[in-house]
């Protein structure tokens, strides 16, 4: 191997030549190639480095010759290796980030740039875990809090980035096994406790050992025992079973024939149907092999585009399977559409041209005879008595569900302004069905009439003839006290009996004139009424033709109002109205008019 022909600057300056080294004679030249040649022949022993190691001498000059700025003084190889000083170290196992805080340190006073709140110089105060207070330790002075420790910059291997373990500290384990420690200390003195105990048989002894020996025995073997063809996977909680259920046939024992298909017990496949060849069909078999399990799905679609890509291939069009999979699909549904007009365009022309189309119109054969396997039989009026009518679905939601013992669902019924059910007359929601006795309690009850105009009128009267009578009374009484020593006793009694009759009169009088005026005042209240009940008719042929508005034109629709937004309660007028305008389907002469 040739010699180090680059000599480092640092050299020269020290021989003290500026003129370069030395330029070799064609002797020494013409050596140091033969000692070349001869030791790549194996003639001459290799050339050895500085640590004693041989150096192969086919290896080229250029890796061989060490740069300038190393300063080699021999063969080496050295500057091809990895040099020291760029290895990455990284971080040991048992080095990990220190946890808690730094006591064997705490500072007495307060440290500029330090916590605000509680005086630790490892944070600042927006980073404070502690509770903050109402004057932070700058400010106090005192109970400082101890430094966090600093943590080193450590850099992990790429395993040690992964390691679940990574950082575990044993001692925060020893709890643990303090707690179990404890647990079989209370079960030993259990046990010396029923030991120690006198029992009045001997069996039962004999059968309280055995029964804590046998429990000694499971306690023992239960962690380490595992069941027959199971594999539990501790981090997903889960049981793979790697064996086949026992009441399952095997593959090899559905045809004992030598010559059936073939069972690899490796890969536990049969790949042709183990029946081929005994006469029974694939659907009445269970299993008709791996292959035909897997020849199933999007497996026959991707064959057929296979077999559709290789015939347009040979057909003169440039398409493959692979390398224009979204060509070939628009080509495949190109060419099926055509196919498809193709054969519907034959045979239309066929049933054209020789006729037949309400052959095939007809419905299928399974319906052409109505026969069905569900028996239902029916009376001579249309009822079910055997057998199970079909039932006909009408929404998502149950329906005919009447709890309670009801009759009719809640809102059947409308009594002055309130809900309630039609069967019972009841006003309350999931009230108890009473019946007709419900019916006839609500129906005989004694309800006050509305407050209506008659009514308080009728009051106002009555509290007139009251205080006339009164008044009445009073002036009587008065005038016989003034008159009473000019009279004797009969005639007193005279005048008190005439007295009476006039009273009797005037109470007479009055009655008549208030049954008048209430007579009057109902005939003004029946055309009040009459009249409320017209503009309610009419209120609801403005809506209806407001409605008919907004189905013809949305623009033409009028703005809401939240002053009358349509959720106060009908009144009587309004109810009146709706009964005379709603169209009864029941009447058979509705539509007459």
């Amino acid at each position: 191997m040739a010699q180090v022909s680059k000599v480092p600057v640092s050299r020269l300056v020290k021989q003290g030549s500026d003129d370069g080294p030395a330029k070799k004679s064609r002797d020494e030249y013409r050596k140091a190639k033969e000692l070349e040649e001869a030791r790549k022949l194996g003639t001459e022993p290799a050339a050895v480095d500085a640590e004693g190691r041989d150096i192969n001498p086919h290896i080229p000059q250029y890796i061989s010759d060490a740069p300038w700025y190393l300063d080699p003084t021999g063969p080496t190889l050295n500057h091809q290796r990895q040099q020291e000083e760029k290895i990455k170290v990284y971080s040991g196992i048992t080095e990990w980030y220190k946890r808690g805080v730094d006591t064997s340190k705490t500072a007495t006073r307060y440290r500029k740039g330090a916590c605000e709140n509680c005086g630790a110089v490892t944070h600042k105060k927006r980073d404070c875990l502690e509770r903050p207070r109402k004057i932070g330790a700058k400010f106090s002075g005192a109970n400082f809090a101890p430094d966090e420790h600093l943590q080193p910059n450590l850099d992990p291997t790429f395993d040690g980035k992964r390691d679940r373990w990574n950082g575990y500290d044993n001692d925060d384990y020893q709890e643990v096994v303090e707690d179990f420690k404890k647990l079989d200390d209370a079960k030993k003195e259990l046990k010396k406790e029923k030991i120690a105990k006198p029992d009045p048989g001997k069996d039962e002894e004999d059968d309280g050992e055995e029964s804590s020996e046998a429990e000694d025995d499971e306690d023992k073997y239960v962690d380490t025992m595992d069941m027959i063809g199971t594999k539990v996977d501790a981090s997903e909680r889960y049981t793979v079973r790697n064996l086949r259920i026992r009441e399952d046939t095997a593959k090899y024992l559905r045809n004992l024939d030598p010559n059936s298909a073939h069972y690899d017990p490796k890969t536990r496949s049969m790949r042709k149907n183990p029946y081929e060849g005994t006469g029974k069909d694939v659907a009445e078999v269970d299993y008709a092999g791996d292959n035909f399990v897997r020849i199933s799905g999007d497996t026959v679609n991707h064959a057929k585009s296979t077999m559709f890509a290789w015939e347009a291939s040979r057909k003169g069009l440039d398409v493959h399977m692979l390398a224009e999979p979204t060509k070939l699909e628009v080509l495949k549904q190109e060419y099926e559409t055509k196919k498809d007009d193709f054969k519907s365009e034959m045979n239309k022309g066929i049933l054209d041209k020789y006729g037949g189309e309400e052959h095939l119109m007809a419905p299928p054969r399974e319906l052409l005879f109505s026969q069905t396997e569900d028996y239902v039989e029916y009376s001579r009026h249309g009822k079910v008595l055997k057998g199970e009518e079909q039932t006909v679905v009408r929404s998502s939601y149950e329906e005919d569900i009447y709890p309670n013992n009801h009759k009719s669902v809640f809102g059947s019924f409308w009594l002055s302004g309130a809900w309630g059910y039609k069967c019972c007359h009841s006003l309350v929601k999931n009230s108890y069905c009473t019946g007709n006795a419900g019916k006839e309690i609500s129906s005989n009850s004694l309800t006050l009439p509305p407050p209506n105009a008659s009514t308080s009128a009728i009051a106002e009267v009555e509290k007139d003839a009251v205080a006339e009578r009164d008044a009445d009374e009073n002036a009587d009484s008065s005038e016989s006290e003034k008159s009473e020593p000019t009279f004797s006793k009969t005639e007193k009694k005279k005048k008190q009996k005439k007295k009476k009759k006039q009273k009797k009169k005037k109470k007479k009088q009055k009655k008549d004139s208030s049954s008048s005026s209430s007579d009057s005042e109902s005939e003004d209240e029946s055309t009040k009424k009459e009249k409320k009940i017209k503009e309610a008719l009419k209120k609801l042929e403005e809506e209806e033709r407001r409605a008919k508005l907004q189905l013809k034109d949305e623009r033409k629709r009028p703005y809401n109002s939240l002053a009358n937004d349509g959720t106060q309660n009908p009144t009587e007028e309004d109810l009146e109205a709706y009964y005379l305008k709603r169209t009864r389907t029941e009447d058979p002469m509705a539509n007459f008019l």
